[in-house]
């Protein structure tokens, strides 16, 4: 149904479409492009955004079952002092669940070694052995640390390292990593009920580590593969940035007065800087500006 109006304008378009001159054409085109340009980045943009949300909630997610799901449990520990230097590595990667099995009495020097993780130590779950611990929590899957690594005859101390138990753990279940006594480590038969060992690699004449020391490599190793550095800024430029950085230096090359084969080579060899380089979206979107501003200095002059 035509409403009123509708003639009157088609037929002004009609005229504007007939008597446009060839300029005003080429100004018609070029603003289709750039309208188009700018709807192509917006929809790129707004894909790209989206999918960083969603790789964000999935890793705020998994950090917090990285939290929720690890238990650190020291088994039959000697000293309260230990304890409290275990807390405080524990609180250093992001770890809060401490199960204590047959403890000494904590005294004042648990809590003063723990420093900023006093937390940790103050709401630790204590159990009289292993087995009590195992059904109350219903561990999924049990890790025994080890300085004594076996081989082919001992198969319950076939060992992964620390990067490796990092990179293959799922924080979705419910994990126990144990270590032992500060004299004896963890008997065989606590080895044997654990699902894999994890040992650090130690020169040979003193392979036995220090509880807290062993600890943070271990507790590194997970946390790295869970976490990143919480510093704003530092998302890794688009392909549709990086293409249009590499336009503009293809642009500025171009307008130098040089030989062809070393526009060439300059144009590859940025190409291949950007293409090997992790640039993040705000460094692409600086060095654009200072190359638009350089091509415009040269055309000046």
């Amino acid at each position: 149904m035509i409403k009123i109006g509708d003639a009157a304008v088609s037929e002004e378009k009609v005229v504007e479409t007939t008597m446009a001159s060839p300029e005003k054409k080429d100004e018609s085109k070029t603003e289709k492009k750039s309208t188009s340009a700018k709807k192509a980045k917006s929809k790129t943009q707004s894909r790209g955004s989206g999918r960083v949300k969603l790789i964000r909630e999935k890793e705020q997610e998994e950090i917090s079952l990285f939290k929720e799901n690890i238990h650190i449990v020291f088994v039959e520990c000697e000293t309260p002092g230990n304890v409290g230097f275990l807390a405080r590595t524990m609180a250093n990667f992001g770890l809060k669940n401490l199960v204590l099995i047959n403890p000494p009495k904590l005294t004042n020097e648990a809590y003063y070694q723990a420093t900023h993780g006093k937390y940790i130590v103050e709401n630790a779950k204590i159990y009289p052995t292993l087995d009590e611990f195992y059904q109350s929590q219903r561990i999924d899957f049990k890790v025994a640390s080890t300085g004594m690594a076996g081989g082919s005859y001992n198969l319950s101390r076939i060992p992964l390292k620390p990067e490796e138990l990092g990179k293959s753990m799922n924080v979705s279940n419910k994990i126990a990593i144990l270590f032992g006594r500060e004299g004896n480590g963890l008997t065989n038969k606590e080895i044997d009920d654990c699902d894999i060992c994890v040992s650090i690699p130690t020169d040979p004449t003193y392979p036995i580590m220090n509880i807290s020391h062993a600890a943070a490599i271990i507790f590194y190793e997970l946390f790295k593969n869970k976490h990143e550095f919480g510093v704003e800024g530092l998302s890794e430029s688009s392909d549709f940035e990086k293409e249009y950085l590499q336009k503009d230096m293809n642009a500025l090359i171009d307008s130098l007065d040089i030989p062809e084969h070393k526009k060439k080579n300059g144009k590859k060899t940025f190409n291949n800087i950007i293409s090997r380089a992790f640039i993040t979206g705000r460094e692409a979107h600086t060095m654009k500006g200072i190359l638009r501003r350089l091509k415009n200095k040269i055309g000046e002059q």
